[in-house]
């Protein structure tokens, strides 16, 4: 593909074709990688994208989880920050539904003081999209903790701070849970798989449930009916509606700091192509969650046994609960804090990406301080 091809030809429709009649617009991994490199130009800071081979699964291994249909080595999509000497590593996890250009408003300030490296998990973004073939949540669980353990092995790290957003935190959690050898230190934001059915909270899924549309919706969920399903499923009309979706979140109804005009172009691109791609990691969902996004094994069952000091964050109009967190605090045996993110909601990194750098660099100031005990939250910041 030309490097020299226009948006329009790649990605977004013009406006006036819009206005007369939607064009649908092809996908594969090659126009994923495409619109991330277009999203990234914003970008200042040099990196290296590379598809990192963690092969058809771990030696010996005779797991159809992995395996998928077939034996040909699966590939990560790692993108790598430069970096001064000696900074300390930074992996970024992103969400359900995402990839790792979301991060893109936080590459070049992180990148000042941490080696970034971010990843699309097995199965999103430009990875490898072998055919998902779980049937379990401990598969499910297995098929991206083992992935990722594999491309780590690749990469050659030992010693990481991990970032996870969301269901990317869920995945971090977990991983850092099975393998705390190579965890410095976990971020947690706007985490989900905290909370469970038999919370008193989810008594409003019960209700309804009960109602005809929830009984509807249920159905949809337990037959892994997916967002990116019904982005295909519209055929030419998916783009706009991938265009609706940035344009209200991170514009008119953004909490934050809305996107440029620039900004929403090219992320509205770089989603669509994402979404669009052909299904694998997205059918975790209901493995993973029970309607209503209770995670069926909850991590709240596994903080007595947490071994790496963790900072949850939260923006204020999260609508992940940032109690859940609090609940898992009560459990743990390692240095843990819980921090909230001024005028940002669930993609507290888009919203309020300034307050979103003071909250990394003040949760990893062990890692640049002298004095790290005596660090004052910075202003506007809140403890939870």
């Amino acid at each position: 593909m030309s490097e020299t091809m226009s948006k329009n030809d790649v990605g977004l429709t013009s406006t006036t074709s819009r206005r007369f009649w939607p064009r649908w617009i092809p996908t594969s991994i090659d126009h994923i990688i495409a619109s991330e490199k277009r999203l990234l130009s914003v970008v200042k800071t040099g990196y290296v994208q590379e598809h990192v081979n963690i092969g058809s699964g771990p030696p010996g291994s005779k797991v159809r989880w992995f395996r998928s249909a077939s034996n040909e080595p699966r590939f990560i999509n790692t993108v790598t920050f430069d970096s001064k000497p000696d900074s300390p590593t930074l992996v970024m996890i992103h969400g359900y539904a995402a990839s790792q250009g979301f991060f893109f408003r936080n590459f070049d300030v992180l990148a000042s003081r941490f080696r970034v490296i971010a990843v699309d998990q097995l199965g999103w973004g430009g990875s490898s999209r072998p055919d998902f073939t779980c049937k379990s949540t401990e598969e499910t669980e297995a098929w991206f903790i083992d992935s990722f353990e594999e491309w780590r092995k690749a990469k050659n790290l030992s010693n990481f701070i991990l970032l996870g957003h969301s269901f990317g935190g869920y995945v971090a959690a977990k991983y850092a849970l099975k393998h705390p050898e190579y965890v410095q230190h976990l971020i947690l934001v706007g985490s989900a798989g905290f909370s469970s059915e038999s919370d008193t909270k989810s008594e409003w899924v019960t209700r309804f449930r009960a109602t005809w549309k929830g009984a509807v919706l249920n159905h949809l969920w337990e037959s892994n009916f997916t967002p990116q399903k019904l982005v295909r499923g519209l055929g030419p009309w998916g783009p706009n509606i991938v265009r609706r979706y940035t344009s209200a979140r991170f514009g008119t109804h953004s909490t934050g700091e809305i996107l440029t005009e620039e900004e929403s172009t090219l992320l509205t691109d770089y989603v669509y192509h994402t979404l669009a791609a052909k299904a694998s990691g997205e059918l975790c969902l209901k493995y993973i969650f029970s309607f209503g996004a209770f995670a069926r094994m909850p991590l709240l069952l596994s903080a007595s046994e947490w071994k790496v000091p963790t900072t949850f964050m939260y923006g204020f109009q999260d609508w992940m609960n940032y109690q859940g967190a609090q609940e898992a605090r009560k459990h743990m045996n390692v240095p843990c804090e819980i921090i909230r993110i001024p005028r940002a909601g669930h993609f507290a990194f888009i919203d309020n990406p300034t307050a979103f750098h003071s909250a990394i660099f003040y949760a990893c100031r062990r890692f640049f301080s002298p004095d790290p005990d005596n660090e004052p939250l910075p202003e506007g910041l809140t403890f939870a």
